[in-house]
């Protein structure tokens, strides 16, 4: 345990510009948050078409991870890294002279693209630093930094709007993917030497991903965790509706409830570390995953009735995020413990799944916009109950098997 602890001081540095790169999608997230009214007044349409734009990052995600699984493993992680991060930069660059609603929505995918490399780099990286026997708790740690981003990034946004403008929030941006870009070069070592033996064609690309997908444990943690994981997108998406036009909030007061609500899922994902020093990611998961579904039933029931305002409805919210922070880290744990070798594809492939199933939950969000909160809460409950039987059914298929734990996968063990 002291020499844990003492690894993890020592490599502190590294944690931190992982935690960077990994933080770097949720800002470009949740920073424009509160100028969705003004993009929709300055671009001459409305906020639910301007919520596509978030819906295409999203989806650029989602595609841009499949991407660049095989060029961590073909190249090592940091080359990927730096095409990613310039891709980011210049897209970023370019949203500051957007005079369409449909260009930006171009443009945010390939914003998402550049951003997605950091994402499924940081991920491989600690599979390769920490191994699977401490991946749990530093996915845990990782979390930490991320989680200054929806705490910090719409507060101040709603402050950076106010006073100068939307684009204001793309210049921002653009600066801190230089920054993340100067640290991943000059202040992360290469974790995995590259495989010159590893095939950028597509058919060995697709099958290098099934093989991924052959194992079990993988696609049920994968999957449950991602549905579970859809239901924080559809509250992004639907928050600037929800707060700013039918509660009513300005900018800046939306900015500080969304960073009060992101306390839930950061702040008990470090609570998370705690308990895993008892508990296994598995009996954590599944506990949690049920008080998700158990959670949004709720919400989304008294919502119906009529019976909810603004009070409860950030209550059950905090609720919602609080169990996903449980949730979020063992699933990912747990679906990447049976690899090394190839962990960046599949990092790659979790991500994908994982943005795939967000980005459908904010389109929901989007196209079933009725000035009412339900298509959002209602959205919430369906994911994180399809999460919860795609995570009962598959482990009852695993029974007769053997589950390899992120806590245990170095050394052997495993439990049934």
């Amino acid at each position: 345990m002291i020499f844990a602890a003492m690894a993890f001081k020592k490599h502190s540095s590294i944690i931190f510009i992982l935690g960077l790169l990994t933080a770097l999608g949720p800002f470009s997230i949740d920073m424009y948050l509160p100028g969705f009214r003004d993009i929709a007044e300055n671009l001459h349409t409305t906020v639910a078409t301007v919520s596509l734009s978030l819906s295409s990052y999203f989806i650029g995600i989602s595609a841009g991870q499949l991407l660049y699984g095989p060029l961590l493993d073909r190249h090592g992680r940091k080359k990927p890294l730096y095409a990613g991060l310039l891709v980011y930069i210049l897209s970023s660059a370019a949203c500051l002279a957007v005079n369409n609603i449909n260009v930006l929505i171009v443009l945010r995918f390939m914003q998402a693209v550049g951003s997605c490399a950091a994402a499924v780099g940081s991920m491989a990286m600690v599979r390769d630093l920490f191994g699977a026997k401490d991946s749990a708790r530093v996915f845990s740690l990782l979390l930490l930094v991320v989680g200054a981003s929806p705490m910090i990034a719409p507060t101040a946004g709603g402050y950076v709007i106010s006073l100068f403008g939307w684009r204001a929030v793309f210049v921002i941006l653009l600066i801190m993917g230089i920054i993340i870009l100067g640290l991943t070069i000059f202040g992360l070592p290469e974790s995995y030497q590259p495989d010159p033996g590893f095939s950028l064609k597509p058919g060995p690309i697709i099958s290098n991903f099934l093989s991924v997908c052959q194992n079990r444990q993988f696609i049920i943690y994968a999957l449950a965790g991602s549905l579970a994981f859809a239901g924080l997108f559809a509250y992004v998406a639907g928050s600037p509706v929800l707060f700013m036009d039918i509660y009513h909030v300005d900018k800046k007061t939306y900015g500080w409830i969304f960073a009060f609500l992101s306390i839930a899922f950061i702040g008990l994902s470090q609570f998370n570390t705690l308990l895993l020093r008892k508990y296994n990611s598995n009996q954590i998961a599944a506990v949690a995953l049920t008080a998700q579904v158990v959670v949004s039933v709720l919400f989304v029931t008294g919502s119906l009735a009529g019976w909810y305002g603004l009070p409860q409805t950030i209550f059950f919210i905090f609720l919602f995020l609080g169990c996903l922070g449980f949730v979020n880290p063992n699933a990912a744990a747990l679906s990447l413990a049976p690899f090394a070798k190839n962990a960046g594809s599949a990092s790659a492939l979790l991500g994908a799944l994982q943005m795939g199933a967000g980005a459908l939950a904010s389109i929901g969000v989007s196209v079933f916009s009725n000035g009412t909160a339900t298509p959002m809460i209602a959205i919430m409950a369906v994911t994180s109950a399809a999460g919860a039987l795609v995570l009962l059914a598959g482990k009852k298929t695993l029974h007769s098997g053997q589950i390899t734990t992120p806590n245990a996968a170095e050394s052997g063990q495993i439990f049934h």
